[in-house]
């Protein structure tokens, strides 16, 4: 089935309400790990399911050493907060740490927890489909996030 939506995964709400999870989305690392078009993300999985390296994100990474290590990006200047009822989490747009040899076939990402062990060690966040192959030979890769956020949650 593969990629077809972005998504918050629902273990990661309510981990935070029930503070399962002692989250600081503000303060906490929190990385960017690319992913091919080999697995199929689902927004209902437990929270070690979510994980990066645990469940469909034990494999189909997408990397270059140097550049977007297989573990992923940290975000920068991370923004969250409410207006007008809705939540909003945002971040700079995230950049590779320089030009990568050769990045094929992102599909997406998923958005991890990487301070965090409790529930579980990097815990996602939410995955967020890029709408079909991204590749760059020599060059810099860049995650460019919706105005909108990263992700936003109307109440």
């Amino acid at each position: 089935m593969a990629w077809s939506a972005s998504k918050i995964f629902s273990s990661f709400i309510t981990d935070a309400l029930n503070n399962t999870a002692a989250l600081d989305l503000n303060t906490d690392t929190i990385k960017v790990a690319l992913f091919d078009n080999s697995i199929t993300p689902s927004q209902t999985v437990a929270s070690a399911s979510s994980a990066y390296g645990a469940g469909v994100w034990a494999s189909g990474g997408v990397s270059d050493a140097s550049g977007w290590p297989a573990a992923g990006r940290s975000l920068a200047n991370v923004a969250s907060g409410f207006s007008s009822n809705v939540y909003t989490f945002d971040a700079d747009d995230t950049v590779s740490a320089n030009a990568t040899t050769t990045l094929t076939n992102a599909y997406g990402c998923l958005v991890y927890e990487d301070t965090l062990t409790t529930p579980v060690a990097d815990q996602g966040l939410c995955f967020n489909y890029f709408g079909g192959a991204n590749s760059v030979v020599s060059g810099t890769f860049t995650v460019v996030w919706n105005a909108s956020g990263i992700f936003a949650l109307t109440l």
